[in-house]
């Protein structure tokens, strides 16, 4: 039986996906402090390079085994709300890519403005991933919403600030990578019709 899977899947592609899914859920097993994590990276990253429904589904599958197998605990009930809230940023990482593609046609290096967009785009994905999960906790114990948000604003603050960090210094690189390993150029669009 052979499977066709399209034109963007080879046998090299497959690999690193898998080396870059076995990296992200590694890592966060890994202990590590409170809400500083490289996991909204790597599922922004595949989404970027792979599509947003790989990104998606590597950001749902990490924070399911994470919800088991965490330094940190069993995640219990928020867990569907970690799987949302990662889902989300993998699945952004896919659409960022399809938008710089309609405002740029072909460019060899992204300018330097682009990792300040990313930055701020990294700052918003994890608090919008914060909120997700502080509901998800808030709802099902009966705690006030706002009690639950004020009770995570530190974590909020430390993640958003790392995620900030990681992105502005790393997504550019790992791009750079990654693209070298499958041999495309990420800033190579194609015009949509």
């Amino acid at each position: 039986m052979v499977w066709n899977f399209g034109e963007n899947v080879n046998c090299r592609r497959i690999a690193l996906l898998s080396v870059l899914s076995a990296l992200c859920i590694g890592i966060q097993l890994t202990p590590r402090p409170p809400n500083v994590e490289f996991t909204s990276l790597i599922c922004f990253v595949v989404g970027f390079m792979f599509g947003a429904v790989l990104g998606a589904a590597l950001g749902a599958l990490t924070m399911f085994i994470n919800g088991f197998l965490s330094p940190w605990g069993v995640a219990g009930v928020v867990m569907p709300y970690q799987m949302v809230g990662m889902a989300l940023i993998g699945f952004t990482g896919g659409v960022y890519r399809r938008v710089l593609g309609k405002n740029h046609v072909e460019i060899k290096d992204p300018p330097k403005i682009l990792n300040i967009e990313v930055s701020f785009l990294a700052a918003f994905l994890t608090l919008v991933y914060d909120v997700i999960t502080n509901i998800g906790w808030a709802l099902p114990y009966g705690v006030p919403i706002i009690v639950a948000l004020v009770q995570g604003a530190w974590f909020t603050v430390v993640h958003v600030a790392s995620n900030t960090v990681f992105f502005g210094g790393a997504f550019f690189i790992l791009v750079r990578v990654i693209s070298s390993l499958v041999g495309e150029n990420p800033w190579s669009f194609r015009k949509e019709a």
